[in-house]
């Protein structure tokens, strides 16, 4: 698959060609590194690198902080110490890539799956210090010392990253070979075609890729659909629409045309076996946020992750082409409904005009809860605090998707509060 990646500088997204800086200030690819990573979330995890800091001579600290809950990300630059680490993940990281600081003292002390090792190679030999001073070692020799307590190894052609020449197919397979099936590798440096990131995946490894998208030589579409197959004399893949929870939505099927224009707008395009390309929505007013395009384990069905807008996905009078949905989000899109043209005098509206009322009741219902008495009344109970949670939620206009991200957050945390109640 393709990591798209940001490399950051002053603040600014800049692309390094054979080690050396050529920043860019266009706004619409390589200046504020914002809306990149929001274009960029579609492919799923996206790289940050924080240049600066790699290279000793300030940090981006703040900028990548604002990244954070945009895209998930792998984040890597003068990360050099495990207290440094423990403060990118607690901040929400996705991963963290450490370079000189992969060392087994430092790595045993983290968890393992979240953690990459950097290696950065010229000609072979293994390069540090912002890719100015060789160490002697092979990436072949680093891999067999680190891959028990790494989740994964970014491997970096210093002399081809960003100089759009293409990637060093040969070095590949033996880089996986020794990384073993625990470590998955991503490559970087050179990588421009959709066919490289195909080959990298069926050779088992990601394809780090900055320059080719920033320029337009590579579609991002195109980039991410090239692993995806197909065995249908179609030449479509299966697509499975869902919503920002995981639920089913219906099924469609895409193409490469369609996937090329969904991630070029931003929004549900499939391919219809009758109709040819068509854009949800475009006619019934019903139209998708597309979110993230993430195909299965086998490369041939995809999943569509969407933001649902107007009467639902099916075509019939229901959310749903498996029917209506039910439990907590029916009661959102209800609440949703109901803050604006809730009955005058129902409850409901009561709620949403009187705070304190709101605020005594989730105060009542959580009472209630805890000292609830048998398992039915628990149920009852909890049932009742959701709803007036929803409602607290609904009145400022809030999804509960934005909740269900925060505590994905909170779950990235190393360091654990010691969860006292307050006083």
């Amino acid at each position: 698959m393709i990591i798209p990646s940001i490399d950051l500088m002053d603040g600014q997204a800049v692309q390094l060609v054979g080690g050396k800086a050529e920043s860019r200030r266009d706004d619409r690819t390589y200046g504020d590194p914002i809306p990149l990573a929001k274009k960029f979330r579609l492919a799923g995890e996206i790289a940050v690198i924080d240049l600066d800091a790699a290279l000793g001579k300030g940090s981006n600290m703040e900028t990548i902080k604002k990244l954070l809950p945009i895209a998930r990300c792998r984040v890597g630059g003068g990360i050099r110490s495990l207290e440094k680490a423990i403060e990118w993940l607690d901040a929400g990281a996705h991963r963290i890539i450490l370079g000189t600081a992969a060392k087994p003292e430092i790595l045993r002390e983290l968890p393992r799956a979240r953690v990459i090792a950097a290696l950065d190679a010229n000609d072979g030999d293994v390069v540090v210090e912002g890719w100015t001073k060789k160490t002697g070692a092979s990436i072949v020799d680093r891999i067999h010392e680190l891959r028990d307590y790494v989740g994964g190894f970014l491997v970096t052609f210093v002399e081809r990253e960003g100089r759009m020449g293409g990637t060093n197919m040969d070095r590949v397979a033996e880089i996986v070979a020794a990384a073993g099936k625990h470590c998955r590798v991503t490559i970087a440096g050179g990588v421009t075609t959709a066919a490289e990131i195909a080959q990298l995946d069926r050779s088992g490894a990601d394809a780090q890729v900055g320059m080719a998208i920033y320029t337009g030589q590579l579609d991002f579409g195109d980039a991410i659909s090239a692993p995806f197959i197909t065995d249908r004399p179609d030449g479509l893949f299966s697509t499975v629409v869902c919503d920002e929870a995981g639920r089913s939505l219906g099924l469609a099927y895409s193409s490469h045309e369609s996937l090329r224009e969904a991630v070029r707008r931003g929004v549900g395009v499939y391919q219809s076996r009758k109709r040819g390309l068509w854009v949800k929505g475009e006619s019934s007013g019903n139209m998708q946020e597309l979110l993230e395009i993430t195909p299965d384990c086998d490369r041939d069905a995809i999943r569509f992750t969407v933001r649902q807008k107007g009467g639902g996905y099916c075509h019939l009078p229901q959310w749903t082409c498996f029917g209506d949905d039910r439990g907590l989000s029916r009661l959102e899109r209800l609440l949703e409904a109901r803050r604006h043209d809730a009955p005058a005098g129902s409850y409901t509206a009561r709620l949403f005009n009187d705070k304190e009322l709101l605020g005594k009741k989730l105060v009542e219902e959580a009472r209630e809860l805890a000292q609830a008495a048998s398992d039915s009344d628990a149920i009852w109970e909890a049932a009742d605090v959701l709803y007036f949670t929803m409602v607290a939620l609904a009145s400022r206009g809030l999804s509960l998707d934005a909740v269900e991200a925060e505590l994905d957050r909170r779950a990235l945390k190393v360091v654990r509060r010691a969860g006292d109640a307050k006083e």
